[in-house]
This record gives C-alpha cells, sequence and structure tokens, in this order.
C-alpha cells in the first residue's frame, strides 16, 4: 500500500467544480500509483454565497478570515496540506497562505508552470470578473516571462453572466458554450495568442479540448495533478 499525504480542500466555491475535484484526484492518485487503494480526502464544503459576498463588495479581510477558518477546519480534520477548489479566492492567496495552518498548492502558480512547460507565450484569460479584473494571472504570468490578456471590461461582464449562475450550478446552456467560445476565439485571434486558460474552475464544464484552434489550459485538471503530485 501506498503511503500518500492526506489532502484538505476548500469547496464549494462553487459546488460543481467541487465534485470534479473529488473525482479527479482519485482517479490521478489510482493511475500514479496502479495499486487498489484509494486516497484520503478531506473537504470543507463553504458556503458560495457568502464568499461571493466578500469577493463583490472586495472586502478582502472577510475574506481571508474566512478561508484561514475553512483551512483550519482541515488541519484539524487530519490534513496535511490543502488547496482552495477556486480560481477567484486566489486573489488573497498569499495573504491566506502566510497565515495559514497548513501548506497550500496554488492553481494559479501550477497554472503558471503548466504554461510555461508547454512553452505558452501569450494567454487570453477567461473567468469571473473578480479574477479577470484583479489582475491575477496578468501578474503571475509577468512573473514566469509570459503575457496574459485580460477582456475589456465590457467583455468581462458579459463572460461572468455566461458563468453565473448557470454554468456555477454546472448546468451548460449550448447557446452560451457557443457565445462564450465566439468571444474567446475573437480575443485569441485579436491579440494573436497560443492559448486559453479556463481561469474559473466550471469553465472546463463548457469548454474542452478540440473546441478552439489553440492550447487550452485547463486550470481545474492542472490544480488536480499538481495536488496529486504533491500526495506522495
Amino acid at each position: 500500500m501506498n503511503k500518500s499525504k492526506k489532502v484538505g480542500i476548500v469547496g464549494g466555491i462553487g459546488p460543481a467544480s467541487t465534485l470534479d475535484y473529488y473525482s479527479g484526484i482519485l482517479r490521478g492518485f489510482r493511475a500514479k500509483t496502479k495499486d487498489e487503494n484509494y486516497p484520503e480526502i478531506i473537504i470543507n464544503s463553504i458556503n458560495m454565497t457568502e464568499m461571493l459576498s466578500f469577493l463583490s463588495n472586495k472586502d478582502w479581510d472577510a475574506l481571508i478570515r474566512r478561508l484561514l477558518r475553512a483551512i483550519q477546519n482541515l488541519a484539524d480534520a487530519g490534513a496535511e496540506f490543502a488547496a482552495i477548489a477556486s480560481n477567484s479566492p486566489h486573489i488573497v492567496f498569499d495573504e491566506v497562505q502566510r497565515q495559514s495552518a497548513l501548506p497550500l498548492i496554488s492553481i494559479v502558480e501550477a497554472t503558471c508552470a503548466h504554461a510555461q512547460a508547454k512553452a505558452c507565450k501569450k494567454a487570453v484569460i477567461l473567468g469571473t470578473r473578480f479574477t479577470m479584473g484583479s489582475g491575477l494571472y496578468a501578474e503571475a504570468f509577468e512573473k514566469y516571462g509570459m503575457t496574459a490578456i485580460v477582456p475589456p471590461e465590457e467583455t468581462q461582464a458579459i463572460i461572468h453572466s455566461l458563468i453565473f449562475p448557470k454554468l456555477e450550478d454546472g448546468i451548460v446552456v449550448p447557446e452560451d458554450k457557443q457565445r462564450m467560445l465566439e468571444i474567446a476565439g475573437g480575443l485569441m485571434e485579436e491579440h494573436h495568442a497560443d492559448s486559453l486558460v479556463l481561469g474559473c474552475t466550471e469553465l472546463p464544464l463548457m469548454i474542452e479540448d478540440g473546441d478552439l484552434d489553440s492550447w487550452v489550459l485547463n486550470t481545474t485538471q492542472i490544480h488536480i495533478e499538481a495536488i496529486v503530485q504533491a500526495m506522495e
């Protein structure tokens, strides 16, 4: 039996992608270890409505406190490291990591490292208006010597409306998918980008490999792979 570290997941932001994290970690772990065992996963599913209110009001202190409390719950339950299963809360990741009771795996850092390994030069960022408007990926990509293209505010509003509320609840509307692909394709052509970052953990429910003639960086899957790697 392979002894693995217990991972703690701050989930619920949103619920649909938390299910993907759970199943993805199980699959990834079993594929990596090639045995019949399953890893121990501890999930603290928190109130997405509360989290969205913090983000909407830019109440960063409240957001940090809520994330730290969730991570402490995971530590108390026996987790040895943790990950936040959502992009938007990573706006305050540096401060959360500084105060965290557990080592944390960043979805942003994992995505940047993956993009660099793929020799990406310029990426279009899709996500919630919180993620896009924060400059989160733009700053991180710059540190890795890459360029991140963030849509203009009017386009950010459209993208956000295609994520909330239906996609966030795991519902993919074909017309919404087509509109999202048109926006993504247009931005990539305009800026001569070589990759598209799905900077919202629900976006992989809507956009898949093969939907566009470019690299699609699925931050959910990239994060899951980084978590599985850290479980060794």
